[in-house]
């Protein structure tokens, strides 16, 4: 089994200076990249920032940025500059949200992801390559096209030279035709709730078919993988855990037939389970949508039981391509989760 990266999505309910000072810790104990997510919370750029001060070798990727909430063009200058003052150790992380966050909490029309998603990616890679910014596509148009404005826009160029013209990008996504379009365009990939058993009957094609399409100078899909963690004899009824995550997802996040998750339940053949998971959830009866969850779906996305199951299940996921494990280790004390990323570390290879 090859060596896997470990990361960890920053978590700072308890205050974010104090997590931030806990990473330093997780970075000696061979963490090797953090995540700070943006869903309609305080935004990852300004904490990423200054992570990035913080600390000396640990990557950071945003958790992922929003596609709508900002033009392709700042998207590219935010990951520059994000690049810049980490020496070179920031992964863009990027996606679409749903619409409940981008029409309710931003007002912006939530159309067209896929080619959203494709043009972004196609500008900020110019912008790195510090090319003037020409692009004419069915989405984005740079400069703004003619009878749009003032007419006085013309094609310019990042003025800075970025520490590197190809920062990775990854791709949170779930759906058929994003998944394809990640292993097509992106150095990196974030499914959710990976299950890796059932994930190549549900992604397999889309993945084999963007891989084809992938260009040589891309490498091998890093693929990155939430998963809660807890090791010891003992620790297996900690898995009950995970199940308000979960139907928080599959049950309450987007409208019935507008739920990406509650369909990906669905492909992994958890039909009727989804469909009495969203109706309870809906109806306010959360505890109820949580222990709905199946066990099968819990225990096969979690690292949680002694370190032999634990090591066992590591193999499963790299197995199915799974390249980097993003974990969130569940203990009572600092110095007892810090033990989990090194326990995690030396399992992982």
């Amino acid at each position: 089994m090859s060596s896997m990266r470990i990361g960890i999505p920053l978590a700072y309910s308890g205050g974010f200076t104090q997590a931030v000072k806990a990473l330093a810790d997780y970075e000696k104990a061979g963490l090797d990249v953090v995540f700070v997510a943006e869903a309609y919370t305080f935004d990852a750029v300004s904490q990423l920032g200054y992570i990035a001060a913080s600390t000396q070798r640990l990557g950071i990727a945003s958790g992922v940025m929003q596609l709508y909430t900002r033009t392709p063009t700042l998207i590219a200058m935010t990951a520059a500059g994000l690049d810049y003052v980490s020496g070179g150790r920031f992964t863009l992380g990027l996606g679409a949200s749903g619409p409940q966050v981008i029409e309710g909490f931003h007002g912006v029309a939530y159309d067209s992801p896929l080619g959203r998603t494709r043009e972004t990616i196609d500008i900020c890679r110019m912008v790195w390559r510090r090319e003037p910014v020409s692009y004419q596509g069915e989405h984005y148009q740079v400069p703004l096209a003619e009878g749009l404005g003032t007419g006085l826009g013309k094609p310019l160029k990042l003025i800075n030279k970025p520490v590197r013209e190809r920062i990775p990008i990854s791709l949170a996504a779930i759906g058929p035709r994003n998944v394809e379009l990640a292993a097509e365009l992106a150095e990196a990939w974030q499914p959710a709730f990976f299950y890796p058993e059932r994930a190549m009957q549900v992604w397999g094609e889309p993945l084999a078919s963007g891989t084809a399409k992938r260009a040589p100078e891309l490498g091998r899909l890093d693929t990155i993988v939430n998963v809660m963690l807890a090791i010891g004899e003992d620790a297996a009824p900690l898995r009950r855990l995970a199940r308000p995550e979960l139907a928080l997802y599959i049950g309450g996040m987007g409208a019935p037939g507008r739920n990406f998750y509650n369909s990906l339940a669905q492909r992994y053949g958890f039909e009727q389970a989804a469909a009495n998971i969203q109706e309870l959830y809906l109806a306010g009866r959360k505890d109820e949508a949580a222990a709905a969850i199946p066990d099968e779906l819990v225990d096969g996305t979690t690292l949680i039981g002694p370190a032999s199951w634990v090591k066992e299940r590591i193999a499963a996921f790299a197995q199915a391509g799974v390249t980097t494990l993003n974990v969130v280790p569940v203990a009572r004390t600092h110095e007892a989760r810090v033990q989990l990323i090194e326990q995690i570390r030396d399992l992982a290879g």
